[in-house]
């Protein structure tokens, strides 16, 4: 049976919907070397912010398949490696949207009224009105960096308390601003106008160090600052000079370049820093919705489904999955067709996409190309995750095309290989929801259901070649299921193509390689 490890803390609800499909371990507190002992038994892995999942660690997971982080930061696993290694890397970007954003939110609202620092002088039966005067923000500019589904959000709840929003996003279309009322500018505009500031980044070799002491020059006097996003977006000594100088206002923090945070830092004492313990996603509601989400992603994986929410694959709508779905063994069967019937080293690989499927998200469906090109020779270790990793360390470069225009289909795929020894095509289509069919094969036509054992040959088109061929197959008991030939001109060159019952011994397929008429004979197992 398949084994999960929980290593962080996960709700309940996640646990339960993960045992539905496998057994399920929870051991919390792990280090990197305990960790390492015991992950090669795991097929599966969910995590929190707590655990790290480094290259070591990858390297002792001779079984992962998927690593569930129940969250949005995936700043703890390292994806690339996790990539090379063929392991699926989920997040849950929207399970905790809301909670993240209303803390931004109340962050903000703290840092303008001074609610925290009144709340201790209270604690000490202190009354000092005048001493906690705060900014309204009503009429005020907020200036959002990262305008995804958190900023989103934020912007939304500070239009309703009268702010003018304006962001810095460089992924995002004006008109999808445009529908959310937010102007869009550039960074250092967005530093200068504002009068507050979210940060709702990732953190990545970009960002570290993002906001440091030339960013809070371009700042107006007075500015506060709120980020809920990532530590050490914001340079920790850079915020405080502009705390002491008076340039920044006030700042409000809920995390850290290293969590727990070294409390000897002299942010903790500065009296205009509010300060929570990464926060963030701690609601009742958010662990809930995470814990779900993960682990219905990995049960799906584990089913032979895609992720919704893949980091190192493309993140798909359920609308867009189920289009592309019924795809995904097409596009894996014909290039692995390709692979058993191709002579030489491949150098290429072309997809083309016409007719309807061109209108639809073709990323998954040319990952499917890649993995069906490469698996029968690299063997179960090329997956949906690592295939075009593995493609580009090869050297085999990969390119896609379409046109909208349809052919003799509504919709047809065609993969095209070239190696040092000329070029193989194949185009296919579906007929109905799930019928596979390869219409097409090195130019000629076909219609067979790419399955199962299959004999492939080329020969002369001439009277008794196919017969000859039926006639050894029956003497050494291999049953044919079907059979489908193709030719361009009378007497020339032909294909054939017979789905068999059984595996084809070898002595057996050079007996047929031998048959005169017979120039290729290939046997292929998809």
């Amino acid at each position: 049976m398949l084994k999960v490890l929980v290593s962080d803390k996960l709700a309940r609800e996640g646990i339960d919907i993960l045992k539905q499909v496998a057994e399920v371990d929870v051991n919390t507190g792990l280090s990197e070397e305990e960790l390492c002992k015991i992950i090669g038994d795991y097929e599966g892995l969910v995590i929190r912010s707590a655990t790290t999942v480094t290259a070591k660690v990858l390297e002792a997971a001779k079984k992962l398949r998927i690593i569930g982080r129940a969250g949005v930061g995936v700043d703890n696993i390292d994806v690339p490696m996790a990539t090379e290694k063929g392991v699926i890397v989920v997040n849950s970007p929207g399970g905790n949207t809301i909670a993240a954003a209303e803390l931004s939110v109340a962050m903000l609202l703290a840092l303008s009224r001074n609610i925290p620092q009144a709340y201790c002088s209270m604690t000490k039966k202190e009354w000092n009105r005048s001493k906690y005067t705060g900014k309204e923000v009503y009429t005020k500019t907020l200036g959002i960096l990262g305008l995804g589904k958190i900023g989103q959000e934020v912007a939304k709840r500070c239009q309703a308390f009268g702010m003018k929003v304006i962001a810095f996003d460089p992924f995002i279309g004006i008109d999808a601003a445009n529908a959310l009322g937010v102007d869009l500018v550039e960074f250092n505009k967005c530093l200068k106008r504002s009068d507050f500031i979210s940060l709702h980044l990732p953190k990545n070799k970009d960002t570290l160090g993002l906001i440091n002491t030339k960013q809070f020059e371009m700042m107006k006097d007075g500015v506060r600052i709120v980020n809920c996003a990532r530590g050490g977006i914001i340079d920790d000594a850079a915020l405080l000079e502009a705390l002491k100088s008076g340039k920044c206002a006030g700042a409000a923090l809920d995390v850290y370049l290293t969590e727990p945070p070294d409390f000897t830092n002299a942010l903790f004492d500065h009296p205009n820093v509010v300060t929570t313990p990464h926060l963030g996603a701690s609601t009742e509601e958010a662990q809930t919705n995470v814990a779900i989400d993960v682990a219905e992603q990995i049960v799906d994986v584990f089913g032979g489904r895609s992720a919704r929410s893949a980091v190192n694959m493309p993140a798909l709508s359920p609308e867009v999955l189920a289009a592309v779905q019924p795809y995904l063994p097409l596009a894996e069967k014909m290039a692995s067709l390709a692979a058993q019937t191709t002579e030489g080293r491949p150098s290429q690989i072309s997809i083309h996409y016409s007719g309807e499927l061109a209108s639809i998200e073709t990323g998954p469906i040319t990952r499917s190309v890649i993995v069906g090109l490469l698996r029968p020779v690299l063997g179960e270790n090329v997956n949906m995750v690592n295939a075009p990793v593995i493609a580009k360390s090869r050297g085999i470069e990969v390119i896609d095309s379409k046109t909208a225009d349809a052919t003799d289909f509504a919709s047809m795929l065609t993969v095209t290989v070239k190696t040092d020894k000329g070029d193989t095509e194949i185009a296919g289509t579906l007929f109905g929801a799930k019928d596979t069919r390869v219409v097409k094969m090195g130019g000629y036509p076909m219609d067979l259901a790419p399955e199962g054992y299959m004999l492939v040959s080329l020969h002369t088109d001439k009277p008794g070649v196919i017969g000859k061929v039926g006639t050894l197959l029956g003497e050494k008991n291999i049953n044919i299921a079907s059979m489908h030939v193709g030719r361009k001109v009378q007497g020339k060159q032909a294909i054939m193509v017979l789905n068999v019952d059984a595996r084809i011994p070898e002595d057996v397929l050079s007996a047929i390689a031998g048959i005169e008429g017979i120039d290729t004979a290939k046997q292929v197992q998809l």
